[in-house]
């Protein structure tokens, strides 16, 4: 028998890539690659939760060489996974074949690192030799399967164990995991499509002439309130930026940022709406211009992580010590006593939000640019 099923690069349905292009065969075939591991990894839910979690994938390939890794997500999710080599297969919950395909394999290795009723209620299904996460009781709650999905079920149940915490999510979840961090990167990699697509917008509007372009993500998603800065703030970002010498603004967000950006885009020619309404993926070849990024804690910052942007992140309702800086994000936190609640609203004045000052961001622009020209 030539063929050799048991190959990382053999979709099993179709010829593999290295037999179209080059007309090699299994028997022959330089690039043959004998399955290891099966890995599956079960995360849904926030786009940039999950794109997170994908600094597991590094560590999971280095503790377990030619592993075939499946990831289990949402459909909006998918478009996360294009051009992802340590991805070889991803499965959606949406697909009407899914309980067939959980209930068809055997996985070596099964990481589901959330508390998730829903997420968890897959996790069930399937067999694994190792397990590590969450899964459900008979009688359906979630339960955590050893002690560091244990550590990371308190962290979500009391908020001042939340507030106490000084792991990032990466070291979280590499624990969950089981396996060794070390600083493993998000992995995000455009096509030549993509980069192709970015380097027509920075042609079209002549970016290329300007020594700092600045990335104002302006959104943070629709649940938490205040991991958006304030309107008044960009406003006067946006006039200190316009009046430095050679500086363009990019302005970044989805469909709810649209009228804020339109205000924030008609204060100068310099400042450049990229769109509401891009692509996912045409979204992250946009975020690969400018040379510094500012945002909230949501999607754009692990994209921007992922790029290898140095970024300026504003942290209110959220945790600043479960993000992983890799030496490129700065912080900014005001100083009150009340962050980290994850509140979905809030009545006190000033808020969190309202506390950072243009000063804070600007003082911090300037110190990652100044860092990157040396």
């Amino acid at each position: 028998m030539i063929l050799k099923p048991a190959c990382l690069h053999f979709p099993g349905d179709r010829p593999c890539d290295f037999h179209k292009k080059t007309g090699v065969k299994c028997d022959n075939c330089s690039e043959y690659a004998p399955i290891g591991a099966r890995i599956l990894v079960i995360k849904f839910d926030a786009l940039g939760d999950v794109l997170r979690t994908t600094s597991l994938l590094p560590s999971l390939i280095k503790a377990y060489p030619a592993a075939h890794v499946t990831w289990l997500t949402k459909a909006n999710a998918v478009d996360l996974f294009v051009n992802n080599p340590m991805v070889h297969e991803v499965w959606w919950i949406e697909d009407p074949q899914i309980v067939a395909k959980l209930l068809s394999v055997e996985f070596d290795l099964v990481v589901h690192p959330d508390a998730n009723p829903s997420s968890a209620k897959y996790a069930s299904m399937v067999r694994a030799k190792i397990f590590k996460g969450f899964r459900c009781e008979s009688n359906g709650r979630v339960c955590p399967v050893d002690g560091p999905s244990e550590e990371w079920f308190e962290l979500g149940a009391f908020d001042d164990l939340k507030k106490k915490n000084t792991k990032t999510y990466q070291q979280i979840i590499h624990d969950i995991a089981g396996i060794p961090y070390d600083r493993s990167e998000i992995v995000l990699r455009l096509s030549n499509e993509e980069l192709a697509f970015a380097e027509s917008f920075r042609a079209r509007y002549k970016l290329g002439g300007f020594r700092n372009v600045i990335g104002l993500n302006t959104g943070a998603g629709g649940r938490w309130t205040y991991k958006k800065w304030t309107l008044d703030g960009y406003r006067g970002l946006v006039k200190e930026l316009i009046n430095r010498e050679s500086t363009a603004v990019l302005l970044f967000g989805g469909p709810e940022e649209t009228e804020r950006n339109r205000a924030l885009s008609s204060m100068s020619p310099k400042v450049i709406d990229t769109g509401t309404n891009n692509s996912l993926r045409q979204f992250f070849a946009l975020m690969s211009l400018p040379s510094v990024v500012v945002t909230g804690d949501t999607m754009a910052l692990h994209v921007a992580t992922a790029l290898k942007k140095p970024t300026i992140c504003l942290f209110g309702p959220t945790s600043a010590n479960e993000i992983e800086d890799y030496g490129r994000v700065v912080k900014i936190q005001p100083a009150l006593d009340c962050l980290v609640c994850y509140k979905m609203d809030c009545d006190f004045q000033p808020n969190c939000m309202d506390s950072i000052s243009v000063a804070d961001v600007l003082n911090a622009i300037h110190a990652v640019s100044t860092r990157n020209v040396q």
